[in-house]
């Protein structure tokens, strides 16, 4: 598997991307999921890949020399949404040629695609391209995509990033996004690739490929970890006691009821017992059963 992010900002964009790929524990392998197709001065594009590796390559060797039916390709199209669309041309011509065949081994035609870029003359722009070659675009509301091992990378992305973020911010963010992915799954793995861009440069302006000796890198997975924890350790435990201050857990009981807020669990009791067999009451919450305390 594979982690990607791709963030587009006022000041232009950053690529993140990992570099493991493997087809079970022990066949583990280093394939770079970033190629950059640059003509400087007049465009910089970048494709980051996750997925099938064999159908992901396909589709990087195709689009470099790929046309469509008016001669267009991605090297002299005047916007990005056209080389976007060029993509996904090429991702439905792999389709077309290798699916039924994937298909009789019972593999399936799994792949994503992030594409990004300045072309002159018009903005940076971010787009993500499914297997089906159609394809959605970054705005305003939503400045980044991921693909691949998403969900554990997502939380820091939404707290931090916004079009005004800088470049130097919003790579940090992005690193310290690939780090909870690293913690928290293994099919993501080091070496990386992070590429920088600043706006109207129409070429890479900054590009590293970090691995585990990489020393800000590994200040960030040691320093993050450790202020996370201080933070974690800095927010009071939760008090149950009803009669306390309105900011513990049952602070707000008096109007539970109003606000339609259950006080119990949901009780399912055993099939040879019922409430008169056992002589139970109902299962009193932590702090009926305080005040029930203080009254005796």
């Amino acid at each position: 598997m594979t982690y990607c992010v791709g963030i587009r900002l006022d000041a232009g964009l950053v690529f993140l991307s990992d570099s493991r790929t493997n087809a079970g524990v022990d066949q583990v392998g280093t394939f770079r999921k970033m190629s950059v197709f640059e003509k400087t001065g007049e465009r910089m594009m970048v494709l980051m890949t996750a997925g099938n590796l064999s159908i992901s390559q396909s589709i990087r060797e195709l689009l470099s020399d790929y046309q469509d039916a008016n001669g267009n390709t991605i090297w002299n199209v005047q916007s990005m949404y056209d080389a976007a669309r060029i993509l996904g041309e090429a991702v439905r011509v792999v389709h077309q040629r290798d699916a039924k065949a994937l298909s009789e081994f019972g593999i399936d035609f799994n792949v994503s695609l992030m594409f990004g870029g300045q072309i002159k003359g018009e903005r940076c722009r971010l787009f993500q391209i499914y297997s089906a070659g159609n394809f959605i675009e970054a705005h305003n509301e939503n400045t980044y995509f991921q693909i691949g091992e998403a969900k554990y990378g997502k939380p820091i992305l939404d707290r931090v990033i916004n079009t005004a973020t800088s470049l130097d911010d919003a790579a940090k963010c992005a690193l310290i996004s690939m780090d909870s992915t690293l913690r928290s799954n293994i099919s993501v793995g080091l070496p990386l690739d992070l590429l920088v861009y600043e706006n109207h440069h129409l070429a890479v302006s900054r590009f590293v490929t970090i691995d585990e000796k990489n020393q800000y890198f590994q200040m960030i997975r040691n320093s993050w970890g450790q202020q996370l924890k201080a933070v974690f350790e800095g927010i009071e435990a939760p008090v149950w006691d009803i009669n306390a201050a309105s900011d513990t857990l049952n602070g707000h009981h008096s109007t539970a009821s109003a606000n339609n807020v259950h006080c119990k669990p949901v009780m399912v009791m055993h099939p040879d017992m019922s409430p008169a067999i056992a002589g139970t009451s109902s299962l009193q919450s932590f702090a009926e059963q305080s005040v029930n305390r203080h009254q005796h």
